[in-house]
């Protein structure tokens, strides 16, 4: 850049003003419209993004179809995390099922405490979920404070306002806002008849808050006595294969896992779009760590990212001031709990704004006391700023050594790893030693029981078997309070010196879990913005590393001389793993570059009657709307560099000249 303007200078003030002009990408003012939701709900149901599933059947809430560039775009964000995570990282990737027997969500807690509290309207019988119930009335009413308060709306607008609230009402309402996520079912139900919070939509009261399970329930197999569930996430597919996972990785730790897949939530009245569906994609990785050591390798590559977060301390005031830091004084201060937890927030943020996440608009909430699961040691919200509020779309989670320890009490298997000792111990163990022919004989059945519940008993209860004799045996109490007599018939107590080289740990685990539906809106949301010259031509600015449609080839006529050069330019494209499309309708080109820009293409290469003669083809950049010409090869190399980021638009304009607009060619009609 400095040699360019060096070069430029030498060639005197007024000719180097030109050339500057010639090879600089314009200016684009994205903000001058305000936001409109509204338009951007048009645009992408009239552009297929994503639909109603069901749609001509009346539609099913919280169940969607995604269209082609829906789909080509979920695709894309799919194929970046798994570069970013599973190849970058070195994971194990899965691919587990959907449909899940009772027992494994027992172990795991989800069918006793994987609910929402609910409300029902006293009159229709409405469902509603209680904390937004909350959180959509207390915003209302600030918003009509805000506008009563607002000296600039005009009077007519504010003949049906409520008063002003007062002062102390407003921050209440803040302060309620700003804790919501720590509030109990019966807190919620304080907090509707405290502030009169009724059903929106009918006005009338609703009832006290009470749980409802999300997990879909269904039948394995055609009897009916095995339940299953449809997963509500992937990690149990990780857990129960955690053993496996292990050999694999050839018994070292740390490792991580990661899976992409489909997850399904009974949401109690689902709404917003994608923001909360009944099903939906997730990507979750389960990172596991030794306890003991909780550091990463890597760590010193993320130090330096600059973070926006919200600590606990603050929301439980009822405040939700910011901090800004690096995530390396985040986890010396003790903020963030250790280094491999602040790595995957690190690493969770630069993923987000590589696909195109404002990241003025996004911030790391941690999670409250009350709202923290019981065993967890830490945890962060990724959470993006939409025009319906701040909505989490990734967690970040030290879950510690909880799942593989409850799948262990449930199924008696081993799930742990191991890791050398050095120096080796020496350890003086007191245990049982078992006559299993004569146990097996008397006791039959109940032999391993009693084995089991030997097994567990302390230290000083083994020397008191010790000691017993056929006249005086040790009664060992076992299930159904059944008396069992134990001589040295059966059992004799030895003590051991062993030397350990080697000792078991249950591994941790690190949880970094996507919602990558809840991704793919806030993406299309920060990506949306209107023309200044007209607000109805909407334009997606979607990075081309995620862009649905990579190239849009628009050929100036139909006519059959065209379409050798238009299969040349594609073919040239498809061997660079650009995907194009081509757009020969009758439109004008205009038009046919409006509707692509609406689809967030982020390039068109316009083909003219000059590009038969000439083999020049037209470079369009969708933001700017700047053109650049150049021949095929070039302009196709040029655009590669694009897509894979290797140049910026402004390179490319240094590259290629500017298109005047102007292409002569005797004997051309359309």
């Amino acid at each position: 850049m400095l040699r360019r303007f060096q070069a430029l200078h030498k060639l005197g003030p007024r000719l180097s003003r030109l050339v500057l002009l010639r090879t600089m990408a314009s200016a684009v003012n994205k903000t001058v419209h305000p936001f409109s939701k509204a338009n951007l709900d048009d645009l992408l149901l009239k552009r297929f993004f994503y639909a109603p599933a069901f749609e001509i059947y009346g539609g099913v809430a919280g169940l969607y179809d995604y269209g082609p560039p829906g789909s080509a775009l979920q695709a894309n964000i799919i194929a970046e995390w798994r570069k970013h995570f599973i190849i970058e990282e070195s994971m194990l990737e899965l691919d587990t099922t959907i449909m899940t027997p009772e027992k494994v969500f027992v172990a795991s807690g989800h069918v006793a405490k994987f609910a929402d509290w609910m409300v029902k309207d006293s009159k229709t019988g409405e469902v509603l979920r209680a904390d937004h119930l909350v959180k959509n009335v207390l915003n209302d009413r600030l918003e009509k404070d805000k506008i009563a308060r607002d000296p600039n709306v005009e009077l007519k607008k504010k003949a049906k306002k409520e008063k002003p609230l007062d002062d102390a009402v407003r921050d209440e309402y803040d302060s309620i806002l700003n804790r919501l996520d720590e509030y109990s079912g019966p807190d919620l139900g304080e907090l509707i008849k405290k502030h009169t919070i009724v059903n929106p939509a009918t006005g009338n009261d609703v009832g006290d808050p009470v749980e409802f399970n999300l997990m879909f329930a269904s039948n394995i197999g055609p009897v009916g006595n095995n339940t299953g569930y449809l997963r509500p996430e992937t990690a149990q597919g990780h857990f129960v294969n955690f053993q496996r996972l292990l050999e694999f990785n050839n018994g070292s730790l740390p490792f991580a896992s990661a899976q992409v897949g489909r997850s399904f939530r009974n949401e109690i009245s689902p709404r917003n779009g994608l923001l909360r569906v009944r099903e939906f994609t997730m990507a979750e990785v389960e990172h596991y760590v030794d306890p003991a050591d909780k550091s990463h390798p890597k760590f010193k590559d993320v130090a330096n990212v600059k973070l926006n977060f919200l600590r606990k301390e603050i929301q439980s005031a009822g405040k939700n001031d910011i901090i800004e830091t690096t995530i390396g004084d985040a986890v010396a201060t003790g903020m963030v709990a250790n280094e491999t937890l602040g790595y995957f927030v690190a690493r969770i943020y630069q993923f987000l704004i590589k696909i195109g996440i404002d990241p003025k608009r996004l911030r790391f909430r941690q999670h409250m006391d009350n709202e923290m699961a019981h065993y967890a040691c830490d945890c962060w919200d990724a959470e993006i700023l939409l025009s319906s509020g701040w909505i989490e779309c990734v967690g970040c989670a030290d879950r510690s050594a909880f799942d593989l320890t409850q799948h262990m009490k449930a199924t008696g298997r081993s799930l742990v790893a191991q890791k050398p000792i050095d120096p080796p111990r020496i350890i003086h163990k007191t245990e049982p030693e078992w006559n299993r022919k004569e146990l097996g004989l008397t006791f039959k059945k109940l032999a391993p029981t009693i084995v089991k519940a030997v097994e567990e008993l302390p230290v000083e209860e083994l020397e008191k078997i010790r000691v017993a004799t056929e006249n005086e045996p040790y009664m060992l109490v076992v299930e159904g309070d059944e008396a069992i007599a134990l001589t040295p018939k059966y059992i004799k107590i030895v003590d051991k010196t062993i030397k350990q080289a080697v000792e078991d740990y249950v591994p941790n685990v690190i949880e970094p879990s996507f919602g990558l539906g809840r991704i793919l809106y806030a993406l299309l949301e920060h990506s949306y913005w209107a023309r200044e010259a007209d607000i109805q031509r909407g334009v997606l600015s979607l990075p081309a590393l995620v862009a649905p449609i990579k190239v849009l080839i628009v050929p100036i006529s139909a006519q059959e001389a065209f379409k050798p050069l238009i299969q040349d330019i594609a073919a040239k494209l498809r061997k660079a793993g650009i995907f194009s499309r081509v757009d020969s309708s009758s439109v004008t080109i205009g038009r046919r570059y409006s509707r692509n820009d609406e689809l967030g293409t982020p390039f068109g290469l316009t083909i003219d009657f000059a590009s038969l003669q000439n083999g020049t083809v037209t470079l369009r950049e969708r933001d700017t709307t700047d053109q650049r010409i150049g021949k095929v090869d070039e302009v196709v190399a040029v655009v590669s560099d694009l897509v894979e980021g290797v140049i910026t638009w402004e390179d490319a304009c240094a590259t290629l000249p500017a298109y005047s607009g102007v292409q002569a060619v005797e004997g051309a009609t359309a």
